[in-house]
């Protein structure tokens, strides 16, 4: 059975006002994650794909997490780098840029993975595909003023 909240999130997310409440939807996942060791996700609590992407930091080279929406694509995963609607790439785009290994945590599973960037008329096909996916996508675009950076990853 489908999670209803699915629906509503979706719309929801295509909300300008959900971006300006990017901040505390941030800190109120990263508690979750605390709290129930990475099983529960406010994403996944809508009925959203999430995971836990942990990168080397570019100019530290220590480990740096984050929780994610991703879409789900055959046996990959699919990150947009639309850091809500902010005028800057999120730092996990550039650290994947820097160093693609990575690790991607499910329901607190972790998985080796190496990502890939999209571009060309791959990332057209993708860009078509997430925002059927997570319509949000194109205001967010939008409001970046930026084209939104498409990562695979795949399972190493």
């Amino acid at each position: 059975m489908r999670n209803p909240l699915a629906a509503l999130a979706r719309k929801l997310g295509a909300q300008p006002r959900l971006m300006g409440a990017s901040r505390a939807i941030i800190a109120t996942d990263r508690q979750l994650h605390r709290w129930f060791g990475g099983r529960i996700s406010l994403v996944g609590l809508a009925g959203l794909p999430s995971l836990r992407l942990t990168t080397t930091g570019r100019r530290s080279g220590l480990p740096r997490s984050t929780n994610l929406l991703y879409y789900p694509h055959g046996s990959e995963f699919v990150l947009t780098g639309s850091n809500w609607g902010r005028p800057k790439n999120p730092a996990w785009t550039h650290n994947l840029r820097d160093n693609p290994k990575a690790t991607v945590a499910l329901r607190g599973r972790e998985i080796e993975v190496k990502a890939r960037e999209l571009e060309g008329a791959e990332y057209d096909r993708m860009w078509a595909e997430l925002l059927e996916f997570w319509p949000g996508y194109e205001m967010e675009r939008d409001a970046a003023g930026r084209e939104l950076p498409v990562f695979v990853l795949t399972r190493c």
